[in-house]
């Protein structure tokens, strides 16, 4: 279940780029696909929990979530509007570095040295795939900025709910937090649903079924249940595997190219988020072996 749900997020973002080349517009995709997956997922959870009360001091926090969701998709849109699809997944490498800077800014969690070398090793890995994807700092900074706030408001979102899954099971958390993230999404999108056609073939058809049913519905029931039954520390580490089943994805589907910048760049962001997780293990075992004084 793990692997089917990272296998449907990391398709999701070619998906997504072929839509914006075959007539869809950023916002007004956004608006709709999140309009009907959010239906469907309402009628699976009420049918799961007859029940969407959130405890009011709680309102806060999912107004965050809410919010973060809401930005997330701005930049999810637009990251792939103005940049390959290739590039945007190698870049969303960076989120369980950003996950860890917020925790930290919220003193949430602390930090060792070793996170700090596996950062400093992720972030020249993104140095390298923006320099690659565009030839130069000055070429497609916008795409390849946009989707690195892609890659911070979706950590935002994953801190704010953290406290809430304690509470309230995941599937009523994503059913409220969605759907008021979708109130400012569809204002926004106005303009652009109004102008939007829908004379698309019958695979761009396919394709927006598909980015429905798949990453925004049938993979929020896939991951919570795999993670309820191994855990949230194996579901981590299968869940590194999108970035680069993402890539793979675009260079098959879409015939994207990589330059080897990018090439090193997403070794770099492996490279970083596996020694930062190796060593803290390691810090953390021999602090255990350690006799207490």
């Amino acid at each position: 279940m793990l692997l089917g749900a990272v296998l449907l997020w990391a398709l999701n973002v070619t998906v997504t780029k072929y839509m914006f080349e075959n007539g869809w517009q950023p916002l007004a995709y956004g608006t709709i696909r999140y309009f009907v997956a959010i239906s469907l997922f309402w009628v699976f959870t009420y049918w799961r929990e007859r029940s969407f009360r959130i405890a009011r001091e709680d309102w806060g926090l999912v107004a965050i979530a809410a919010a973060m969701i809401f930005c997330n998709q701005i930049a999810f849109v637009y990251s792939l509007e103005f940049a390959d699809a290739s590039t945007v997944s190698l870049l969303f490498g960076v989120t369980p570095i950003f996950v860890a800077i917020v925790s930290l800014m919220f003193r949430l969690d602390k930090l060792t040295r070793a996170f700090w070398v596996g950062a400093g090793l992720t972030f020249a890995g993104v140095a390298l795939v923006a320099i690659g994807a565009g030839g130069g700092f000055s070429s497609g900074t916008k795409g390849n900025l946009i989707a690195i706030c892609t890659a911070l408001t979706w950590a935002c979102y994953t801190v704010a709910i953290a406290p809430l899954m304690r509470k309230y099971s995941p599937f009523r958390i994503s059913a409220v937090v969605l759907a008021l993230g979708w109130v400012p999404l569809a204002l926004v999108s106005i303009p652009q649903i109004s102008r939007q056609e829908f004379h698309f073939s019958g695979l761009t058809w396919l394709g927006f079924a598909y980015a429905v049913v798949g990453p925004l519905f049938l993979t929020n029931i896939l991951w919570f249940t795999a993670v309820a039954r191994v855990g949230a520390p194996r579901a981590v580490i299968v869940n590194n595997l999108q970035p680069f089943i993402g890539v793979l994805f675009a260079l098959l589907l879409l015939s994207e190219s990589l330059h080897p910048l990018e090439i090193a760049g997403g070794v770099l962001i492996f490279l970083g988020i596996y020694l930062e997780r190796k060593l803290r293990h390691q810090a953390v075992a021999a602090a255990l072996a350690t006799p207490a004084e």
